[in-house]
């Protein structure tokens, strides 16, 4: 069961307007930040969630006290549980037929084409990261039939339409044994793992 229906996540290229929104933000309304600080290349996130009314209320305002300074933003007003989930760190290491790889060039883009592509198709998301460690990019992991992970590149480009930032993605078909256990352990570079 997903205990915070609603989440929001801003990304601001400026330090300092993100740290002044975040205090914005909390003042607003009750809700959990789960997340805010600095992240490469020098931006500055803020990720809360919480009972929608709360979290909307929230992100207004960080709007309002961070502008112009945002880069990007997504507000779920009902976001699927499997991406709070990742967000917290879980990660689904079953095996799929395909992979798809979502890549975006802000972290908020990811989080809204995870979720539309999760609720939109018959996939699971494997794995969701945001910014530290990716050059502030996210990137989603989605397993599923062929089919299906190609309706959730389709869904997840269709959201993304207009909006700031680029999408890249890819699907590996018939996973080689060696490549899905890699990322069944972890999908950073560890050559030492």
């Amino acid at each position: 069961m997903n205990d915070l229906p609603a989440i929001a996540l801003i990304e601001f290229r400026s330090v300092a307007a993100g740290a002044f929104a975040t205090d914005a933000m909390v003042k607003q309304a009750d809700l959990r930040l789960f997340e805010a600080g600095t992240v490469q290349p020098g931006k500055y996130l803020v990720l809360i969630g919480g009972l929608t009314a709360n979290v909307e209320a929230c992100h207004r305002a960080g709007i309002r006290a961070g502008a112009p300074e945002i880069i990007d933003d997504v507000l779920l007003a009902v976001a699927h549980a499997s991406v709070v989930a990742a967000i917290r760190g879980t990660r689904d290491t079953a095996p799929g037929d395909s992979v798809l790889t979502l890549e975006t060039s802000t972290t908020p883009a990811i989080v809204r084409a995870a979720d539309a592509a999760v609720k939109g198709s018959q996939t699971r998301l494997a794995e969701l990261r945001l910014a530290d460690g990716l050059g502030g990019k996210g990137i989603a992991w989605l397993l599923g039939e062929r089919a299906d992970v190609e309706a959730a590149a389709d869904i997840a480009a269709s959201v993304l339409a207009g909006r700031p930032g680029t999408l890249c993605h890819s699907i590996i078909s018939r996973v080689h044994e060696d490549v899905a256990r890699r990322m069944a352990t972890s999908t950073r570079f560890d050559a030492a793992g």
